[in-house]
Order: structure tokens, then sequence, then C-alpha cells
């Protein structure tokens, strides 16, 4: 029964220690000095609080009950703050964008290894390359007149 109870408490330290909060609030120093700080100053609150006066009337007129509430909401927002930039799970690999990318640059490869393959793409974008055979439509002077002949 104890052993049973010994590796479920041993999953749950191992499922906490994998938490990307927990993580954080390990390693983040200011993140635990300003949780320390948050809870003295609320428990100093508290106990002013608990002196037996009205707690309308403190609130309003006691300026160290305001500075120790002050003081808690600034902890509480820095640790909150800090929290929420925890570090995020990384993504597992592939994607779209992945497979996108690895496509155009296989497919610029083949185009630019492959006369065949570029022959092919050009004549889809701009049509069939058409034989041209030139044909001259002046004549060519047949008969020249020499220079050694005069008129």
């Amino acid at each position: 029964m104890a052993n049973k109870k010994v590796k479920k408490a041993g999953q749950a330290a191992q499922s906490a220690r994998s938490n990307p909060y927990v993580q954080r609030l390990i390693d983040d120093e200011d993140l635990r000095q300003s949780l320390v700080t948050s809870f003295e100053s609320a428990r100093d609150a508290y106990g002013r609080l608990s002196n037996g006066k009205s707690p309308a009337k403190q609130l309003f007129e006691d300026k160290k009950l305001q500075k120790h509430i002050r003081e808690t909401a600034g902890g509480v927002r820095d640790a909150s703050v800090a929290l929420y930039e925890a570090p995020k799970k990384q993504k597992s690999g592939g994607g779209f964008g992945r497979v996108l990318l690895l496509g155009v640059v296989g497919g610029a490869v083949a185009l630019a290894l492959s006369e065949g393959l570029r022959k092919k793409v050009l004549d889809a974008l701009f049509g069939a390359e058409e034989e041209f055979e030139y044909t001259s439509t002046t004549s060519s002077p047949s008969s020249t007149p020499t220079a050694g002949t005069a008129a």
C-alpha cells in the first residue's frame, strides 16, 4: 500500500516538474522573491485589518495598510507577468510551412538541374516555341555592275 502511494507521489512530482509554470518558478529567483514579498505584504495587511477597528475606515485612513495592499498588488502583478511569459512548449516538427518550403526548394533545384523540365515549364507558361524560318522579302541583286565597265 505504501509503495503505491510513493509511486503515485513520484509520478505527480514528475508531472509537476514538466509543467512550464512550475519550471519557471523553480528557475526564476525574481519570481520567487516577488511571491514572497507579496505574501508578506498581504499578511501584514491582514494583521492591520484584524485589529478590531472598522475595515472600511481603516482602508481609507490607514496609510500603512494602503502601502501593504499596494505592495501585495504589485508583487502579484509581477508574479503573474513572469508566469504568463513562461517558456512555451516546443511544437513538434513538420507542419504545412515546412512542407511547402521543402517543395519550393526541391522544385527550384529540379528546374536548375534539368533542361528538359525547364523547357516543359517554359512551354506551359508561355506556350510552345514556334519554329521560325526567315525569308527575305527583298530581292538580292543578281547582276551588280562591275567597277571596270563604264557607261
